[in-house]
């Protein structure tokens, strides 16, 4: 993946899923040229379009940036959908949006909140409670804020708020200062396997806290 800095241009393939659209909407604050592919048209991708945004509702290449700078899928899509395959084979190669989210907070002081359950709630809380005190964060939430009727913000403090999926294992790109785990239960089976298997990924979780972290 390019470095930050010199992305200008992104794809979203799913770009109307709740973390995608978060990271849509940071890209676009940063003045990037953002686009996407999505199955349906909803209230989030008229959102989108509205700040900007051109997507798509047909799985079709010609629909689609040939070049943009980066490409995030998310494993919602079928892999073997025609605009992620195209870009398979002719490039960029695509990424996870647990990758680009590493890339952001890797320099960052980071809060990260995973949790079965709560971790919207939780970590919406906190975005909420240093942006409203005027501390300020970059927020990456899984669920729209009531306050602020969105998913995203930013601010120039380097501090991130990040909501920590653990489906696919996402959460383990991350780089906790304050890593929190809300509740463990068994969940995303069909990657996890078993309860134990899960666990051990919440564990793997903790302790990728950095040093001096909480």
């Amino acid at each position: 993946m390019r470095r930050l800095a010199d992305i200008s241009s992104v794809c979203f393939v799913g770009i109307g899923g709740i973390g995608m659209s978060a990271l849509a909407r940071y890209f676009m604050s940063r003045g990037g040229a953002v686009s996407g592919y999505d199955r349906t048209s909803t209230a989030l991708t008229g959102e989108l379009e509205a700040m900007g945004a051109r997507v798509s509702y047909t799985d079709d290449p010609s629909t689609v940036p040939s070049d943009p700078d980066l490409v995030v899928y998310t494993p919602a899509i079928p892999s073997d959908g025609a605009i992620l395959s195209h870009y398979r084979s002719a490039g960029p190669q695509p990424v996870k949006r647990s990758e680009v989210l590493e890339a952001i907070s890797r320099d960052s002081f980071n809060i990260c909140v995973a949790g079965t359950h709560g971790k919207t709630t939780v970590s919406t809380m906190v975005a909420h409670m240093l942006r409203h005190s005027g501390y300020g964060c970059n927020a990456f939430l899984g669920g729209i804020s009531t306050n602020y009727g969105t998913n995203f913000w930013g601010h120039e403090r380097n501090v991130c708020v990040i909501e920590a999926d653990e489906y696919d294992r996402s959460f383990l790109k991350l780089s906790p200062d304050i890593a929190v785990v809300t509740a463990m239960d068994p969940d995303h089976l069909d990657v996890y396997g078993t309860g134990e298997a899960m666990e051990e990924a919440f564990i793997a979780f903790s302790r990728a806290v950095k040093p001096g972290g909480v």
